[in-house]
């Protein structure tokens, strides 16, 4: 009798009991994954951009500057980071589609105000080297 009532309990719970299906979809979209160099990219590309300008006069061609990628980074002991760029710059004087290349060397500040690290400092970008290595 007991064997009949937990058949006819078990049978209740699986009919009773939500089977849920769940679809997971593939997300082939590129522009959601997100890196260290985009990231760093977004915060130090308008400082960049101030100094192709001012390294190139202005002009044009500046405009079409181009993210190479990240050469190297460095943790300071004042909570700062040095981060080496490489960058491509449009050379029109010379062959249409050449490009310079330039390196920037840029400081980055992040916002800190903790005795323990010892720090006190609101965000702050500077650039602190403009190489161009090809002439």
């Amino acid at each position: 009798m007991v064997k009949q009532y937990l058949i006819l309990l078990g049978f209740l719970l699986f009919i009773f009991a939500p089977l849920e299906v769940v679809k997971a979809d593939s997300i082939s979209n590129e522009e959601d994954y997100v890196t260290t160099q985009d990231i760093v990219s977004d915060i130090v590309f308008p400082s960049i951009d101030k100094r192709v300008m001012k390294e190139y006069g202005g002009n044009a061609a500046t405009f079409g500057w181009q993210w190479e990628r990240i050469v190297g980074m460095h943790y300071n002991r004042d909570h700062s980071y040095d981060v080496s760029i490489r960058i491509r710059v449009p050379d029109h004087s010379n062959k249409p589609f050449d490009y310079r290349q330039d390196l920037v060397k840029v400081r980055i500040y992040p916002s800190c105000d903790s005795p323990k690290i010892g720090c006190k400092h609101d965000f702050k970008i500077e650039i602190l080297d403009y190489k161009h290595l090809s002439q």
